[in-house]
């Protein structure tokens, strides 16, 4: 049987949720690159989109090396990140005075910039991965643990009640009512933890070490070519992106239900 056509009234404003953030874009370079031609900006001090792109495909190959170390960093640290996160999560959420103890603590925690850090664990654990791998768990720990004690906590209790009243195990519980519950909350902090996860590698490596878009943008930066340094800055914000995409359609993977509603809804 034939499927339905897309009505236009759920097709266009898909189209305009496209259209207006690139048409955005598009301005904006536009307007960047005559404030430059034009002298209201100094050459010296801000390189053209032209000169980016430029730039980005002359150093397409170094760039690429860099990424693989930067994402390898990144990967890493995300993955022990929410590894750790859970498990912290879980145990707030089953004894009440973990939660008292650690709750005051992580949010301390969040309090300190991360650029502060790097440099002592740079002294700590030396220049190698290892450094990059810590602060990339720190700054993706707090997200992922937040999230989802708050998840857990906003079972019904009603519902708790009925399982526990139809003789439903403490994993049960927890298996079938609490993680359902935190599942969207995990995805969104999981979200920003992508982000962080990319951004921590690469301020970690502005610091020390041999490989990875930090070292790269140290480099340029020494060298006075901004170009280049922009050109950083674009495949950092694509990596980001790319993870949280990555993320999106994890998500979509696990929580199933979330598009039979949303298909509900546009009907």
């Amino acid at each position: 049987m034939a499927r339905p056509a897309a009505s236009p009234t759920s097709a266009a404003p898909r189209a305009r949720r496209v259209a207006m953030p690139l048409a955005t874009i598009a301005v904006l370079l536009v307007v960047w690159q005559a404030a430059v031609v034009t002298g209201l900006v100094p050459n010296f001090l801000l390189p053209t989109p032209v000169q980016v792109v430029q730039a980005l495909a002359e150093d397409a190959a170094l760039l690429a090396s860099h990424c693989v170390t930067t994402l390898a960093e990144a990967a890493a640290g995300l993955a022990a990140g929410v590894a750790l996160g859970f498990a912290f999560a879980v145990l707030m959420d089953r004894f009440e005075g973990f939660y008292l103890a650690f709750e005051p603590l992580m949010t301390i925690s969040q309090t300190i910039p991360t650029v502060a850090i790097a440099p002592l664990l740079v002294l700590w654990l030396g220049y190698g991965a290892l450094p990059k791998v810590v602060l990339v768990i720190v700054s993706t720990f707090f997200p992922i643990t937040v999230s989802l004690a708050s998840g857990f906590r906003s079972v019904d209790p009603d519902v708790i009640d009925l399982m526990r009243t139809m003789n439903a195990s403490r994993w049960q519980i927890f298996w079938y009512a609490k993680l359902p519950a935190a599942a969207e909350q995990f995805f969104s902090g999981l979200k920003i933890s992508a982000t962080y996860a990319i951004v921590g590698a690469v301020i970690a490596e502005w610091l020390g070490g041999n490989e990875g878009l930090g070292v790269y943008m140290t480099r340029v930066r020494k060298s006075f070519s901004y170009d280049r340094m922009f050109a950083a800055i674009i495949v950092i914000s694509a990596l980001s992106l790319a993870l949280m995409k990555l993320v999106e359609l994890a998500q979509r993977l696990c929580m199933p239900w979330k598009r039979a509603e949303r298909k509900s809804n546009e009907r």
